[in-house]
């Protein structure tokens, strides 16, 4: 199901988050515009398009299984031309490491690390500790519809995701909200199940806020995702939880659901400001 347009918008609607421009140059649209300033991406699509870079680079090694994504972001990723460059740090038979970089306006923008897994059926014993896995808090059919609690009249991420709310509030502190795709990342394209990860889980710090959006900012440094298998489907539910402390830092944790269960869990590291 597509959103309709909030009707007091003038600005055209994008067709897809990113543009490819060539193999390692892409342009982003309106629709990855973040919370904390009109000019500068929510961090889930940048991401999910380096994981996207990530993800052929380890095709090519047989690898179809992205275990673990970090990103480090180091600066505000600006609406406009990023060029990513992706680089094996090493490859054997089950796994591989990679390292990426992010480029924007002659900058270093991100830096990424990424584990990547060789997939082979495995037999496992009927009666393990903590299986079968947990699901979700609730279905997506059984969750209420919501919405990012910001960009309004404007085309942005909260345009780019359909949202639904498993269990607690949005912005109202621990929450768990299911994610999809409303527009693809790149248009005719078909979204990887990591990649649909990467847009959800940099929300975490988000759906799970626990201060005011208008009187601070809590900006995550990094993402950290951990995938135990491959997720299934168009959903991902991010479970959240987030956690301050008095010196200005703080956490937010999440548990990754898809609707057949537990596929991981992600972490971001805060900075946490009052807003002058």
């Amino acid at each position: 199901m597509t959103r309709p347009r909030d009707p007091e918008s003038t600005e055209p609607f994008p067709a897809a988050a990113f543009e490819l421009l060539s193999h390692r140059t892409v342009r982003a649209s309106a629709l990855t515009r973040g919370p904390w300033d009109p000019g500068h991406q929510h961090a889930g699509p940048p991401i999910a398009m380096v994981c996207r870079a990530i993800e052929s680079v380890a095709r090519d090694h047989g690898l179809t299984h992205i275990g673990r994504l970090t990103a480090n972001l180091l600066r505000p990723i600006p609406i406009g031309e990023l060029e990513i460059e992706v680089e094996t740090d090493y490859a054997g038979r089950n796994a591989a490491h990679y390292a990426a970089r992010l480029w924007g306006q002659g900058k270093e923008l991100a830096r990424f690390t990424a584990l990547a897994q060789r997939e082979v059926a495995a037999a496992l014993p009927e009666t393990l500790d903590g299986h079968p896995l947990p699901r979700a808090p609730r279905p997506v059919a059984d969750s209420a519809p919501g919405r990012m609690p910001f960009g309004q009249g404007v085309a942005g991420y909260a345009d780019l995701v359909e949202l639904r709310v498993a269990s607690g509030k949005l912005f109202q502190g621990r929450c768990a909200a299911w994610f999809r795709l409303q527009r693809p990342l790149v248009d005719g394209e078909i979204p990887s199940p990591c990649q649909r990860v990467a847009v959800a889980a940099d929300s975490g710090n988000g759906v799970s806020a626990v201060l005011d959006l208008a009187r601070y900012s809590f900006v995550n440094s990094d993402l950290t995702i951990n995938l135990l298998r491959r997720p299934q489907g168009e959903w991902i539910c991010v479970d959240a939880c987030t956690l301050l402390a008095p010196n200005g830092c703080g956490l937010a944790e999440s548990r990754l659901f898809d609707e057949q269960g537990l596929i991981g869990r992600a972490t971001q590291s805060l900075a946490v400001r009052q807003r002058r």
